[in-house]
């Protein structure tokens, strides 16, 4: 696992130690990153069930302006903040380390964030619960997206109030949902 692109182009980035996390591959996150190039530059970027912080790292690498990484596992916690560390990105990353649910019911919703990326622990229901809270969160802004990562055989519809899917794009064993706000709650 590598930085792709931008200031840190080429760094290794360490793994969480043991089988808790799913590290996105190179090739997925260099086809996530082609889909949101328009987008990096001077981005906020939120970074919920991070792991190793290897999208935000990518994300600050190739101009964005803050992430966050929100993270509650002691060992991903510290494997995010040696790679921010190791590639010198620590000055735009804020690394929370608190529970992704208790996270979103308290952020402020003066916190706008352009991208936001969900990569929780596969096959427990996890991104639609996330979903679910982001689509009443208000902490989007009007033109930002979220991005789900799930295997395809997780995917499901559900109703979703302000959230829209606007695009599915599958790499092999993972599933990329872009969602986007619905005209209607863009004010």
């Amino acid at each position: 696992m590598r930085v792709i692109a931008g200031q840190a182009k080429g760094r290794k980035l360490a793994s969480v130690p043991g089988q808790t996390t799913r590290p996105i591959t190179d090739r997925v996150k260099e086809a996530l990153f082609n889909i949101l190039a328009p987008q990096i530059v001077s981005a906020r970027v939120l970074d919920l069930f991070a792991g190793t912080g290897s999208v935000g790292i990518e994300a600050l690498s190739r101009g964005a302006e803050e992430v966050w990484f929100v993270e509650r596992e002691r060992r991903a916690l510290q494997t995010i903040r040696s790679n921010l560390q190791t590639t010198g990105l620590a000055d735009g990353a804020r690394v929370v380390p608190r529970d992704v649910f208790k996270f979103l019911r308290g952020v402020s919703d003066d916190a706008l964030f352009d991208i936001i990326y969900v990569a929780p622990p596969q096959y427990q229901g996890l991104w639609a619960k996330t979903l679910q809270q982001l689509d009443t969160a208000g902490i989007l802004s009007p033109a930002g997206v979220v991005i789900v990562q799930i295997h395809p055989k997780e995917y499901a519809e559900f109703p979703l109030e302000r959230l829209s899917l606007v695009d599915r794009r599958k790499y092999g064993s993972t599933l990329l949902c872009f969602y986007r706000l619905r005209e209607s709650s863009r004010d």
